[in-house]
């Protein structure tokens, strides 16, 4: 996160004495990204954060693939997923590559009774039903409907929902997320071009600090394997922290549509970006604005990316027969397009009020069974009329 943020107390100098109002001192942990030339936070905890008093159980929670190089494009009606009470036991993997993994996930219940920790990955958790609280260690972040929660790998959180119908989509990346470079200026600020700004982030708050020791389990996911460990100590035990790696969150409806007069190309909804892919907002706009305008998006080829195309809400202009919460693959080696009609109905049409998430993969995704379980069947031939 190429800003600034800090919260509660802290020495004015790094790697300094952090004295304690009753004694002793506090304990600075660097939490760090891609070494130590990533973006980094210093974190100052209550007790030693090193503290593993027993590891108990690990499983593998690595994804079943049903289809390792695939070329059809596919159809998953992913409100048919099932819903569950435990967090992590609804999270559903759909499609993965050695970059990144994306998944649908339907939780009824609050995450209190363990931590989490995804070693290995970043995640982004795009909120489509649901409203709550993001718990974390380095403080509280409130979601609602159409927020993208950006949880930096290492994070230990847990979420608090105030509802029972939650839906979620998320993507797990080896690589961190950015906000995209042509977007920023030398020093990483926004630019006056960029669809969003500084100012529609929402940071962390409300820091909590418990000083309490006893037996606190932490699930940890790392090399598709999950650890129950547990720690002596609560993993919400900071009490200052300040630097640049921190879990934050935006919302899809502050994207600000870049538009034109002609049809424009899906870079211009770009709202992230890693090394390995790029995801993209769809948000309510004006069509294009020349006489001869076609709205409806040109047929185009993937023969670099594989498009992923997570459908939230509104008229999807381009398609047929989409509903919310449908996703889609479109993968690399084939053309695709506006479905047959749309391009005539696009049409003198002025405005569209679709949303939706799409995520690029310059890797090939595998499919795995649980994905084929909510597919249709059919999408792969929805191009023929």
């Amino acid at each position: 996160m190429p800003i600034y943020h800090k919260l509660g107390k802290f020495p004015q100098k790094r790697h300094t004495q952090f004295e304690k109002p009753e004694g002793g001192l506090y304990y600075e942990q660097l939490f760090g990204t891609e070494g130590f030339h990533g973006h980094s936070s210093l974190l100052y905890h209550v007790h030693r954060p090193t503290q593993v008093k027993e590891i108990r159980d690990s499983y593998s929670v690595e994804p079943k693939i049903a289809i390792g190089k695939n070329i059809k494009s596919l159809l998953f009606k992913g409100f048919e997923l099932q819903p569950k009470a435990d967090f992590l036991e609804s999270r559903t993997d759909m499609l993965v590559n050695t970059d990144c993994t994306i998944g649908l996930a339907a939780p009824q219940e609050s995450l209190t009774k363990y931590f989490y920790k995804n070693a290995d990955a970043d995640e982004m958790i795009f909120i489509h039903k649901g409203k709550g609280k993001l718990r974390t260690m380095m403080g509280n972040i409130p979601f609602e409907y159409g927020d993208y929660l950006i949880i930096p790998r290492g994070i230990i959180y847990q979420i608090e929902f105030e509802t029972a119908e939650n839906r979620l989509f998320y993507v797990e990346s080896h690589a961190p997320f950015y906000t995209p470079k042509r977007y920023k200026n030398a020093s990483g600020q926004l630019l006056e071009h960029s669809p969003f700004c500084e100012r529609d982030f929402k940071m962390p708050e409300e820091l909590e600090t418990h000083d309490e020791k006893g037996d606190f389990l932490i699930k940890i996911k790392k090399e598709g394997m999950m650890h129950e460990v547990v720690y002596a100590t609560h993993p919400f035990d900071v009490v200052g922290w300040d630097g640049y790696n921190f879990p934050y969150a935006f919302s899809i409806h502050n994207f600000e549509p870049i538009t034109g007069r002609v049809h424009q190309p899906p870079p211009v909804h770009q709202t992230f970006e890693t090394s390995t892919f790029v995801v993209c907002s769809f948000c309510p706009r004006l069509y294009d604005y020349h006489p001869k305008s076609i709205p409806a998006p040109y047929n185009h080829s993937n023969i670099d990316s594989d498009e992923v195309l997570y459908y939230v809400d509104g008229d999807f202009m381009s398609r047929n027969n989409i509903e919310q919460g449908h996703i889609t693959l479109h993968p690399k080696g084939i053309p695709h397009g506006q479905a047959p009609g749309a391009m005539e109905r696009s049409i003198g049409k002025t405005v569209t009020e679709e949303l939706a998430v799409m995520v690029d993969t310059f890797r090939p995704l595998k499919v795995t069974e649980a994905a084929m379980g909510l597919d249709d069947g059919q999408y792969y031939k929805s191009w023929t009329e």
